[in-house]
């Protein structure tokens, strides 16, 4: 077995955001991960996993695209990144220059997937799912023990904040909360309006399936949360808050996150710095939903592939002109 692809990512402190959430906030930087994003520890996991070669059907964003034609060109093994047309050229490109071949079905990612399931019957593939398989929950679930180990022995977050598409990372998470014994350890989980299927979910007490992804951030394109997901927010083992920002409010998020951090990111990531840049860790406390004062806020910096200077020039032009 190969050594695993993921880095352990640094955990910074933001003076500048600690300031805004009135209490010390720290960002796990999965944007340094060699595919950009943290996609690379659970499909990275599991790609190891997988015999021969494999399909994997990925967002607009590519992110998970992104990081099996990683691990595949690290194996040594041919991939078949399945992607909806909505999928940036940028990301396309990117994807066959880390050898995998690229295959464009459908418009959102529902339909990509129901292609990819075509493709890997038909030609004996092995699919790799983005988001809902417990292998790479496993995955991502490492970087709750990178979390634990930076922090130090007897500290624990006073939160969580993360971003939900599919629910993949979401799961990921409180997996590795539970092994480190953090239940109790609030998640704060964010989305944007017209990709809230999450939140949609929690509010109608089912899965529930969007009409269709209206939102600008591509990555957190499912319209349907995988159950696990769901099944989490239903126990009542651990304190979940689902929260929807506009894409205005994403976007401006990566703006002031470029600015004072130095970091770009895509609009997906955005969706969890809003929830410091907007001021709604203050209104939860408030409300009583997190405790005040609240302790260490970590930020999952959840980063992004397909995001450069151009695209965010266009965004700015669409959502804030």
């Amino acid at each position: 077995m190969a050594q695993h692809f993921h880095l352990n990512t640094p955990l910074l402190e933001s003076v500048s955001m600690s300031k805004r959430a009135g209490t010390t906030v720290y960002l796990k930087m999965e944007s340094s991960q060699p595919s950009g994003s943290f996609k690379i520890r659970g499909i990275g996991h599991m790609c190891q996993q997988a015999l021969g070669c494999f399909i994997i059907v990925g967002f607009p964003g590519g992110n998970a695209g992104m990081a099996a034609a990683y691990a595949a060109r690290k194996l040594g093994v041919p991939a078949t990144i399945v992607v909806p047309a909505s999928t940036p050229q940028l990301v396309v490109e990117r994807l066959k220059d880390e050898g995998a071949t690229v295959r464009i079905a459908g418009k959102v990612w529902d339909e990509a997937n129901a292609e990819a399931l075509r493709l890997a019957e038909t030609e004996g593939l092995t699919v790799i799912p983005p988001f809902d398989h417990p292998l790479l929950w496993e995955g991502h679930a490492s970087m709750i023990a990178e979390i634990a180990a930076s922090l130090g022995p007897g500290v624990k977050p006073g939160a969580v904040l993360l971003s939900v598409g599919g629910g993949g990372l979401f799961c990921g998470v409180v997996q590795g909360l539970k092994d480190a014994g953090w239940k109790d350890v609030p998640i704060i989980a964010m989305e944007t309006v017209g990709a809230d299927c999450f939140n949609a979910a929690i509010r109608a007490g089912k899965l529930v399936t969007l009409d269709d992804i209206t939102s600008e951030a591509k990555c957190l394109g499912a319209k349907t949360v995988c159950k696990q997901a769901f099944d989490y927010s239903q126990c009542g083992e651990m304190t979940i808050i689902s929260e929807v920002v506009t894409d205005q409010q994403a976007l401006q998020a990566v703006l002031n996150f470029l600015d004072e951090e130095r970091v770009l990111v895509e609009m997906a990531c955005g969706a969890a710095l809003a929830a410091v840049y907007g001021g709604l860790i203050g209104r939860l406390q408030t409300e009583g939903c997190l405790p005040a004062p609240l302790g260490p806020l970590v930020v999952i910096v959840c980063g992004g592939s397909g995001v450069n200077t151009e695209q965010l020039t266009a965004l700015k032009q669409k959502l804030l002109s």
